[in-house]
């Protein structure tokens, strides 16, 4: 399983985002056709305020492409081919408590039954984790847990 986890998780990593990504893009589609549609109707604040609605609504869709793409190419930066006895980007950490897949925030992902949470290296957990290894014990919060596994 330990072979196939890495490539298993990064697959989950990349759905996720190619969820989001068709959301937001439907979304800007959806905001396109709403502003031609204001175009189309009567003059006045009315109009303008609702444009101006729209416009805002359409940035914000923007940013979160850009982040969506920011994030994808962090991702592809993952060799999962290799494997680190230290933790990096990239890497899969079984600890008493919880699994992690240091590479971008999507949340928990359930393989095999067993969850791993896919965290971004700039996470506040992923930064204690950075560089350690097997049988390192971990304080984060009001948590202890020790290292079983890096793969």
């Amino acid at each position: 399983m330990s072979n196939n986890l890495k490539p298993l998780l990064f697959e989950a990593c990349q759905f996720f985002l190619d969820d989001r990504l068709i959301a937001v893009q439907k979304m800007i589609t959806e905001l396109q056709a709403a502003l031609q549609s204001e175009t189309k109707s009567s003059a006045g604040d009315k109009h303008e305020t609702g444009r101006a609605m729209i416009q805002l609504e359409r940035e914000k869709a923007g940013q979160q492409l850009a982040e969506i793409q920011k994030t994808n190419q962090s991702l592809r930066k993952i060799d999962i081919h290799t494997t680190s006895t230290n933790i990096v980007m990239g890497s899969v950490v079984i600890t008493t408590k919880v699994n992690y897949f240091i590479a971008i925030s999507a949340g928990e992902l359930e393989i095999d039954s067993a969850s791993y949470f896919a965290i971004s290296a700039q996470t506040p957990i992923a930064q204690l984790l950075l560089g350690k290894t097997v049988g390192d014990k971990i304080q984060f919060r009001d948590q202890s847990f020790q290292i079983l596994k890096v793969i």
